[in-house]
């Protein structure tokens, strides 16, 4: 394995937090057939929370070549991409394991790009926001953050180990 158990946990939290996150409105939403807890918490400072507004809204799905999707569904499916991409960097050879650590960069980041249309939609479309979004918004966040510190971060033995100590 090319990184500690520490920096594997580290590479992966935020997609377990996120896969929970979607999951439980997944099965709330698609199994039992209610909304998921803490769905409506009313105003807070301002901002109107309440999950059913945005979970049922037009924007909560969209159409793929005649197909409605879950965003939801889409969302754990991003976050199960992004957990096997990271066993792939821990257990691949270097050779390929350096077009995973580069393609585990472009996934993150395209997990980022979405994130401020989700939030605008949110926040000025729907005007409510929903607690699980913001939990999977704000773990796509924390990925990006970490994934860009192992690129840039010199001192990232995650780095030295795929690149060496000079790029």
């Amino acid at each position: 394995m090319r990184c500690s158990r520490k920096d594997f946990v580290i590479l992966t939290a935020m997609s377990i937090i996120g896969i929970i996150s979607a999951m439980t409105v997944i099965y709330e939403l698609n199994v039992v057939h209610t909304l998921p807890p803490l769905c409506e918490l009313g105003n807070v400072s301002g901002v109107q929370i309440n999950c059913a507004k945005v979970l049922l809204s037009p924007y909560s799905s969209i159409n793929i070549l005649g197909f409605n999707f879950s965003l939801d569904f889409l969302a754990a499916g991003w976050f199960v991409v992004n957990i096997i991409l990271v066993i792939a960097l821990v257990t691949m050879a270097d050779s390929h394991a350096r077009a995973v650590f580069k393609g585990l960069f472009a996934w993150r980041f395209i997990g980022l790009a979405i994130v401020p249309y989700l939030v605008y939609l949110e926040l000025f479309v729907v005007h409510s926001i929903c607690v699980y979004c913001t939990i999977m918004h704000g773990a796509i966040l924390v990925d990006f953050g970490i994934i860009s510190y192992l690129v840039f971060s010199k001192g990232s033995e995650i780095r030295k180990g795929l690149f060496g100590s000079c790029t």
